[in-house]
């Protein structure tokens, strides 16, 4: 049985189009160059901030996350970033008394964007508010504590098997690999996404698990 849900953010929640390019705009290069690149990367095993690296190999992601900011082209998040099925499928579960949680790889200040969003969740946290990110062990910990559940009672959703499958799974978590986004179609089918104990291509599908 069921009793908590924990979602990753980017390719789960939200796209990613936004925040690439807004990358791309800053570093002056085509959006399709930078987005090429990131594919490139992540299908070689590597982070996704390598493709940053490769045009400017002396970057300080931080310093220039920071700039970006300063300069008005920092993070943003509004309605238009989420996936459609997000709100309709939170609601559902929160009537079927799950417990949910978003919880990624994400800045603190996407964690407030989040929040701003009033999404219907019971707890928001990002690996920049708990400096530990995923597939770091002590990631899938603190996302236990904020749970109220036991690992085989809680389901981690997400598109990225090294860093949302194989971790979740290690820490005795259940989970569901969504077939969405770049990642999320990049690897299903594969051996990887094949160790989550779902395979599904909507959040709606959750509402399904949680009745069974």
């Amino acid at each position: 049985m069921l009793r908590a849900v924990v979602f990753d953010v980017g390719e789960t929640l939200i796209r990613d189009d936004r925040g690439w390019a807004a990358w791309a705009d800053w570093l002056d290069v085509p959006r399709h160059t930078l987005s090429a690149l990131v594919g490139a990367v992540v299908a070689q095993g590597r982070d996704n901030a390598e493709a940053l690296r490769l045009l400017r190999p002396d970057i300080d992601i931080a310093a220039e996350r920071a700039a970006m900011e300063a300069a008005g082209a920092g993070e943003r998040l509004d309605e238009a970033d989420l996936y459609p099925d997000v709100r309709p499928a939170l609601a559902a579960l929160r009537e079927k008394g799950l417990h949910t949680v978003i919880a990624g790889n994400q800045t603190a200040h996407v964690g407030q964007l989040l929040r701003e969003l009033d999404l219907m969740v019971d707890e928001i946290a990002t690996s920049g508010e708990w400096g530990v990110a995923k597939p770091d062990p002590r990631f899938f910990a603190r996302v236990l504590d904020l749970t109220d559940a036991a690992p085989d009672e809680t389901v981690y959703v997400g598109d990225h098997p090294a860093n949302d499958i194989r971790p979740a799974k290690a820490a005795g978590l259940r989970v569901a690999h969504l077939r969405r986004g770049p990642w999320g179609h990049l690897w299903s089918g594969t051996a990887e996404a094949a160790a989550a104990d779902w395979q599904i291509d909507s959040l709606h599908d959750l509402v399904r698990l949680a009745a069974g």
